[in-house]
Order: structure tokens, then sequence, then C-alpha cells
């Protein structure tokens, strides 16, 4: 691995820069000011939403050189590409990322506690999340850190009754067991903080007595960062504050949440793409199943001084997302194309 000529990072490449977490992760860092950030753009692709104060490299995935120049120089590559981009493009940005010599990767892995076993052996796609941090690793080349935030708040809540469990449009809601159970949750602005504040750390203690944060420390170790620590009936409870309804103007039903996933893992293992969504989030609620990682693993949001955020600004942002015509109904006629699903 390189040795970088000071101790801190000062160009950072960016793939999937357009896409919702992507955008959001380079409005974030070019916020903080530090940093000269490179957006990686498909040759062939519209570059009109990328914000100003970028350099682009535009690349083509099935040219391994095109991939190599422009991370040639880079010193931190974070990769934010679509889950539907496949995990042939991913592993083409990890190799590259070696050729070129990038010290350090935060690789697409947005989610769940990866160290977290008993969660691990309940959700289906445990295998191909840790394979984008394997591949990191596997090269011997990048420092890996994925970003553990496990589900993301207004999205998850905008999506409907497949996902958290509740259907904002319909007010209607399905509480997993009793509804109790306390997962974390990030809003896609606090993941966007934390790697700002994480790349604009020194790379190593400045003398062995140096108790400051550095990157170093998540060297090849998870990230944890979180920006809500909370159940299905405090978000029900928000949604109650912000709409100004009660429990009487909404259909809330309980299901056990085993019981829930095991029809959902079913009907997916049957076919049903689609059940993908409800076999992940109720298992993420089992009780004691790894979905609050807070209470045993803490996170790196003081160390990182990100803010206390406000729960229902999210929960009004998470149904400005349901507006007809809004992100929503396009995210979902996306993500319906490229699976070949209707959702």
């Amino acid at each position: 691995m390189s040795t970088p000529t000071k101790n801190r990072i000062e160009r950072v490449a960016i793939a999937g820069a357009t896409g919702n977490i992507g955008s959001v992760l380079t409005d974030e860092v070019l916020k903080a000011g530090k940093h000269t950030v490179t957006v990686l753009a498909r040759a062939g692709g519209s570059n009109t939403s990328l914000p100003a104060g970028v350099k682009v490299a535009i690349v083509d995935y099935d040219d391994e050189d095109s991939l190599v120049a422009a991370l040639k120089g880079q010193q931190f590559l974070v990769i934010a590409i679509a889950i539907y981009s496949g995990a042939d493009a991913n592993h083409k940005l990890v190799v590259a990322a070696a050729k070129a010599g990038v010290p350090h990767v935060m690789p697409n892995y947005w989610g769940a506690d990866i160290d977290n076993q008993t969660y691990f052996k309940s959700t289906l796609n445990a295998e191909a999340s840790r394979a984008l941090i394997r591949d990191v690793e596997d090269q011997g080349v990048s420092t890996c850190t994925p970003m553990v935030c496990n589900t993301w708040y207004e999205y998850s809540l905008s999506m409907g009754i497949d996902f958290y469990g509740i259907d904002v449009i319909n007010k209607k809601a399905v509480l997993f067991d009793d509804g109790l159970t306390k997962i974390n949750t990030s809003t896609w602005r606090q993941c966007g903080r934390a790697l700002a504040a994480l790349l604009a750390l020194p790379v190593h203690p400045s003398s062995p007595d140096d108790g400051k944060p550095t990157l170093s420390k998540w060297f090849n170790k998870p990230l944890y960062v979180s920006s809500f620590l909370l159940s299905q009936r405090d978000m029900v409870d928000s949604l109650h504050r912000v709409m100004g309804t009660t429990d009487a103007d909404w259909d809330i039903k309980y299901e056990p949440s085993r019981e829930r996933y095991e029809k959902a893992k079913e009907a997916f293992e049957g076919g049903d793409r689609r059940a993908l969504p409800r076999c992940l989030y109720s298992c993420i609620f089992f009780p004691g199943g790894g979905g609050d990682y807070e209470s045993t693993k803490g996170t790196a949001n003081q160390e990182l001084g990100l803010p206390v955020e406000d729960l229902d600004e999210a929960t009004r942002r998470a149904i400005d997302m349901t507006q007809p015509d809004g992100w929503r109904d396009g995210f979902v006629a996306r993500y319906s194309a490229a699976l070949g699903v209707t959702l």
C-alpha cells in the first residue's frame, strides 16, 4: 500500500455521484470544502446533474484502462453505484482502484452491521453484502472502511408497507411483534456528513500518545453511524405529530416478525423478488436480532462531530417524498424497470 505524502486526504473519487446516496455524499464532501472531488461518469451518460465544483472523469466500465486512468493519484475512492449496476461493475471499480494504487476505499455497502452474525444468518443477501467488502480486501492494496448506517430513514419510510411496515400514503401499518423493538436508522444527510468528517481527519496519529480520532482507526473496520435509535411505534408517533393524526385515523395491525420473515423468504425463494424488502426489514426488527448496534458497539457520531437530528423533520421529508410525482414515484419506476419487477 502506498504511503501518503501528507497526513491527510486531499483527493477523493466518487463513483455513483448522481444516485440517491451518492449525490448526497458528493454534496456534503463538497460543502466541507477540504478536498478535490473527482466524479466518475459513464461515457455516453448525462452529466447535467453533476454539481458545480467537481472534476469529471469519463469512464467506460468495459475499458479497464479508463477506470485506472481516472483513479490514478486518488487517495480515497467512494463507491455508491446503484444496486442494480451489478457485482460486475463493482468488481471492475475495485480492481481498477487496486491497479491505480488508491490507498483507501469505502465499498458499495450501506446497511446493517456487517459483523453481526445473528442478523446475517437471517438476511438473504448476506453473501453478496460481504462480497462487496471482501472484494476490496482481496486486492491487498487498499484499506476498506464500510459505512454501517443500517436502514435509510426517509427512503424506508416512504417506500411503503414492505419496508418499515408503514404505508404513509394509505395510513396503514403492520407493527412487528409489539412494534417496540428499536433499531438504528440513518438519514442520507447524516451519512454524507459522516463521510465528509471522516475524510477531514488526519490519516494517522501525529504521535504515539495522540488520542484524537484518525482515519486509521477505521482501516479495515466498519464505521458505525446513526441518526436515530427508534421503533416502529416511534415512527408512527412521529407521523402522527407531523400529519396531525392519531391511531384512530390509521389501520394498524400486528404480525410476528419471524412469521412475516418466513413468509417473505418463502415467497422470494419461490421467485417473487418483490418479497426481498419484506424479508430484510422484518429480520432487522427481530428482538435481539442486531438492528440496534448503538447499544452494543456505539457509533462514531461524537468522534465525527455529527449533529443530533430532529426526527419529525426527517419524517416530514419522508412524507414529502411520497407526494404525487415526487421522488418515490420516479425511483420506483426506475427500480422496477431495472429489476424487471412491478413494485
